[in-house]
């Protein structure tokens, strides 16, 4: 355990968290998410939902401010319009959490899936509720 690291935050996240550069993505995925497929580092949080996991990682890693759209989500698939609850939440929580809020852009299907596959990581989450997938874009700690 260490102060201030929220406990779902596993060693070896933490270490991708911070090897991580700027402008490097991480998904945050759903328990449907075809990670396997989309990337070659994946990093389980096993009972985990997709909103605990990214408060946790948002009171540690920057967004970054240099780019217009460092995090999106997946569109529905028939309704790229709508907003699921669990898109509402993501808002609320980058509101809330980020260094950098910011609106979250939805983006198509497999256009998210080919964004997965250029990320760094992926962090597939026990989250159920569709639609239960981010892509955050690292930001810079400054200095001082």
């Amino acid at each position: 355990m260490l102060i201030g690291i929220d406990p779902i935050l596993t060693p070896d996240l933490l270490r991708h968290l911070r090897a991580m550069g700027h402008g490097d993505e991480l998904v945050i995925a759903d328990a449907n998410f075809p990670a396997e497929s989309c990337s070659n580092r994946i990093e389980r949080l096993a009972g985990v939902s997709a909103t605990e996991a990214l408060r946790a990682i948002l009171s540690i890693m920057p967004l970054d401010s240099f780019i217009k759209a460092p995090a999106r989500t997946m569109q529905v698939v028939g309704d790229p319009d709508a907003t699921p609850d669990i898109v509402a939440e993501f808002q609320r929580i980058i509101d809330e959490t980020a260094d950098n809020p910011t609106p979250i852009t939805a983006v198509e299907r497999h256009a998210f899936y080919r964004e997965t596959e250029k990320s760094y990581c992926v962090v597939q989450t026990a989250e159920r509720r569709f639609y239960g997938n981010i892509i955050l874009s690292k930001g810079i700690v400054p200095p001082g």
